[in-house]
């Protein structure tokens, strides 16, 4: 008998050659929805450090970088994205990271990094377009309109593959999230409900782009214009601060 790499082998099998090694699944590492935590925690930490509260909204980095339409419209387009880092408290923080992280590593295994990071920050554009749309003179910071738009995209995951988001548990969840966004003050309607469709957009494209075995390029392609349009649509919005659209 050989020994071999695991237990023996016999003289013919060895002079054969037909010995392999089978390996196992490897464990997926959502390493994209990890670092998309650890900024906004980080980020959130440090506004909190720098004069912020952990109850509340407040603070240097708020004034600084939250989404406002009228600074928006002054030129300070980086709002639109460092707004989505801050979180007003403890909770909200808690609530959005533990949604992004249930949610995130799903999608980011799903669709793979490229696609993922792109379906992210297109949710997070769509969420500040419905935030200056609706209420552009009140500041909104949070992960908010991207973990929504996960949620949008994920639904129509489901819904292509022929299953109900009710049944699945997605349905509920994503109606009372629903729910809340209208039922209690001072969230944004126009940041969840944004990222929402954002995100079901660029859920459809990947459905597509996945069922005709196109590349990761041509579908964050097709996704990065929708995300320019709702950039585009955003610095509009601001620019009709004085006059909201609703």
């Amino acid at each position: 008998m050989h020994q071999a790499s695991v237990g023996f082998h016999c003289p013919e099998c060895a002079k054969a050659g037909k010995q392999r090694v089978i390996r196992g699944p490897v464990a997926f590492d959502p390493i994209v929805t990890k670092a998309l935590i650890a900024i906004n925690v980080a980020a959130s930490v440090g506004a909190w450090v720098w004069g912020g509260s952990f109850a509340g909204l407040s603070g240097k980095a708020v004034e600084k970088y939250s989404l406002f339409g009228p600074f928006v419209d002054d030129g300070e387009f980086y709002r639109v994205f460092t707004a989505s880092v801050l979180h007003d408290g403890f909770l909200h923080l808690g609530f959005n990271m533990y949604a992004l992280w249930i949610l995130g590593g799903q999608l980011e295994r799903l669709f793979k990094p490229p696609r993922y990071v792109a379906l992210y920050l297109i949710s997070l554009l769509s969420g500040a377009f419905g935030v200056l749309l609706l209420d552009p003179t009140a500041p909104t910071v949070g992960a908010s309109g991207a973990v929504f738009g996960l949620f949008g995209a994920i639904a129509v995951v489901q819904r292509s593959s022929g299953a109900s988001i009710w049944s699945s548990g997605l349905g509920p969840i994503l109606g009372i999230n629903l729910l809340l966004t209208f039922a209690v003050p001072q969230i944004s309607i126009g940041g969840h409900l944004g990222g929402l469709i954002g995100g079901a957009m660029v859920g459809a494209i990947y459905v597509a782009a996945l069922r005709q075995r196109q590349s990761d390029g041509v579908a964050v392609t097709a996704a990065s214009v929708l995300g320019l349009v709702f950039f585009l649509g955003s610095l509009w919005a601001a620019a009709q601060w004085a006059n909201p659209i609703f």
